[in-house]
């Protein structure tokens, strides 16, 4: 499968497809509906280019992308390729081979571009890039750098997997020679993409369909390092266990090639080596972090998030020092940080429901499971329902243990049934890991359905609760509960020791 994947990522010659980035080119988006492909719909269009798409429903990402102009044609079929003429075709990993729009456009010797492969293209349109990659938090510390390069005048192009409330999108077009982007490992997506600055926040077992074991997760992210251009600025974890191995596997592959990168740390002054950008003195203040930054062992200011967690602080890190090194100052960093309340679905306040504050997060991983639930510990509450939906059989399945772990302890952990809109095997389910945890002394509860969780947790919550629903589509259900109509207005916050309506 590695390499099979990397294969794939060494047939595009991106320098002669640049042609389809010129204005009025017609682009087909197959899949154009999903958090990444709509807003990619959304920056082709603000770039000039004549964009159409299909998806296989009518999501409300279709509605926005109508009300812009864009056409949309649902359902798929070949009729809509022959229909819109486009020149080139833009599609999902999650679109099967045959697809019909797909094959008909191949019939036609259209070119067909994987989503990566043309973020890639769009990548390559600036002069500055900024890329985030890593195993958690790519989404909250991109939008971290798009609220500072934004604050710091210099009006970059974003690409989120998130929405984001200062967007009202998950894109934004700017007008200065700067792009800053999430850069995922899954399917080795990262291989296809161009940066002068990037960041691998973190290293864990993740994508076990892809990468079986945690070594092939290391040779993974070796690559994207030995695709940086020479002179690329490289940040790091210092704290990351894993580092050290993955710059031995880089320096076993290309001797030297590290001494061609600007290699930056981030982290504590404990760690070895030590970081350029040290945290220090960190403390919580109704449950919301406060602490130092020294750069180069000199103190540069005092900062405050407006989201908890330590896991926030090292992001909140990784984002001031990536926008260090493209030209923003600590300073406006401090500031845009103590507005910036999250991308949507990472620790979101969602609202109320009879006095229970709701939270929708994204953690679909152990370790974000932990860094979640650790971060909802420091806010005041009476009872924590720990709700969680896996995403993808593969990984429900493979990461079982893990999981099993990081909820066991919890006083009242609910599972839902695992989302996946992608995989064939479904043998696997949330059942077994609420099974496992009760078996190991815990009080688990599994829901089958969104609608029978909502019903549980309508019956049962009550003034002072805190419920974290974690995963995809569960945060539906935190959505519903609070009565919450849109992504793009902050309803609740935390102030003063209390959860405040």
């Amino acid at each position: 499968m590695a390499n099979k994947l990397i294969e794939h990522y060494q047939d595009l010659d991106f320098a002669h497809y640049q042609y389809l980035m010129s204005p009025q080119t017609r682009i087909f988006f197959v899949g154009i509906g999903g958090i990444s492909m709509s807003g990619l719909a959304e920056l082709a269009q603000d770039q000039g280019l004549v964009v159409a798409g299909s998806d296989r429903a009518r999501g409300y990402r279709i509605k926005d992308l109508e009300r812009r102009g864009i056409k949309i044609y649902c359902p798929q079929a070949a009729e809509n390729i022959e229909a819109f003429k486009p020149q080139a075709v833009v599609y999902t990993a999650a679109i099967a081979p045959d697809n019909p729009e797909l094959v008909k456009a191949r019939n036609l010797g259209l070119p067909c571009l994987e989503r990566s492969k043309w973020l890639g293209l769009v990548n390559r349109t600036y002069p500055q890039v900024i890329n985030v990659a890593g195993t958690n938090g790519k989404s909250t510390t991109t939008a971290m750098c798009s609220y500072i390069l934004l604050d710091a005048g210099l009006d970059p192009t974003i690409h989120l997997g998130a929405e984001l409330d200062r967007l009202n999108s998950t894109v934004h077009t700017g007008r200065g020679d700067l792009m800053v982007s999430e850069a995922c490992e899954f399917n080795l997506s990262f291989y296809a993409f161009y940066s002068t600055i990037t960041a691998i926040l973190n290293l864990g077992h993740d994508h076990v369909d892809i990468f079986p074991q945690m070594e092939d997760v290391l040779e993974a992210f070796a690559g994207y390092i030995l695709r940086q251009a020479e002179g690329t600025k490289l940040v790091l974890p210092s704290f990351d266990p894993y580092i050290p191995q993955l710059l031995d596997l880089v320096e076993a592959q290309k001797p030297g090639w590290l001494d061609q990168l600007d290699l930056y740390y981030f982290g504590y002054p404990e760690d070895k080596p030590c970081p350029d950008l040290a945290i220090r003195h960190l403390s919580y203040e109704a449950g919301l972090p406060i602490f130092e930054l020294a750069y180069q062992g000199e103190p540069v200011g005092s900062f405050r998030l407006a989201i908890p967690g330590r896991f926030n602080v090292e992001n909140a890190a990784a984002a001031i020092l990536l926008c260090k090194l493209a030209g923003a100052s600590f300073e406006t960093a401090s500031k845009s940080l103590a507005n910036f309340k999250g991308a949507e679905g990472r620790f979101t306040l969602a609202g109320h429901y009879q006095g229970a504050l709701l939270v929708n997060d994204y953690a679909h991983h152990p370790d974000s499971i932990k860094a979640t639930l650790a971060a909802a510990e420091e806010i005041p509450h009476e009872r924590l329902f720990a709700c969680f939906q896996p995403i993808t059989y593969s990984r429900a399945k493979g990461l079982f243990p893990e999981f099993v772990e990081a909820l066991k302890d919890q006083a009242h952990p609910i599972l839902l049934e695992v989302f996946d809109d992608r995989e064939k095997d479904r043998s696997f389910s949330s059942a077994h890991i609420a099974e496992e945890i009760n078996k190991q002394g815990g009080s688990a509860l599994f829901f089958a359905s969104k609608e029978a969780l909502e019903a549980y947790l309508r019956d049962t919550l009550a003034k002072g609760d805190l419920v974290i629903l974690m995963g995809q589509d569960i945060r539906q259900v935190g959505d519903s509960l609070a009565n919450r109509q849109d992504h793009f207005h902050q309803h609740v916050g935390l102030a003063d020791g209390k959860i405040q309506p």
